[in-house]
């Protein structure tokens, strides 16, 4: 996702949003932090060991080091074994609960990766338009607003922001 989406830096950890009565299983944390305000070390028994190539890293390329999986939610595990952690509670998000619910029942998991709806360099998405831009030019698949689910393969050539407010007119 650094590289394909938010196009920064390796190192760059993105958040966890779990499910509030579950973050005790993944973090050692004993409350709810629905506004991603508490950083809370990864449980103990969640860390991988170091791999040998980390050892091995000389000081002039760290890229072994950053890019070393540190735990079974290593998207969101940083570099300290650290997670700036969101919990997700029905009565407050349903429609996010449900998600992050859903993925569990899939996978097994109670975690989802969190992150800003912007690349480097760029403000927070805060509109449709903003929404479409981003998505066009980044590598990602899939766009959902609301109830609607856009495909990148489906879209239209996207050239620049002029051409999309032209032809869809949406300000």
């Amino acid at each position: 996702m650094n590289l394909k989406i938010k196009y920064r830096e390796s190192f760059r950890p993105f958040a966890p949003t779990v499910l509030w009565d579950r973050v005790s299983d993944y973090f050692e944390l004993d409350r709810e932090s629905p506004y991603m305000l508490l950083v809370a070390p990864v449980r103990e028994e969640r860390r991988l060991q170091p791999p040998p190539e980390m050892a091995e890293a000389d000081d002039d390329d760290m890229l072994p080091i950053v890019n070393a999986a540190r735990s079974d939610v290593p998207a969101v595990t940083h570099v300290d074994y650290s997670a700036r952690v969101q919990t997700v509670h029905p009565e407050d998000k349903p429609d996010f609960y449900a998600v992050v619910k859903a993925f569990e029942s899939l996978t097994g998991c109670a975690v989802v990766v969190n992150t800003s709806f912007n690349v480097r360099g760029e403000p927070i998405v805060c509109s449709p338009k903003d929404a479409y831009a981003c998505f066009m030019r980044t590598e990602i698949d899939l766009l959902v607003m609301e109830d609607c689910l856009l495909w990148k393969s489906e879209q239209p050539q996207f050239s620049d922001q002029e051409d999309w407010k032209v032809r869809y007119e949406l300000d």
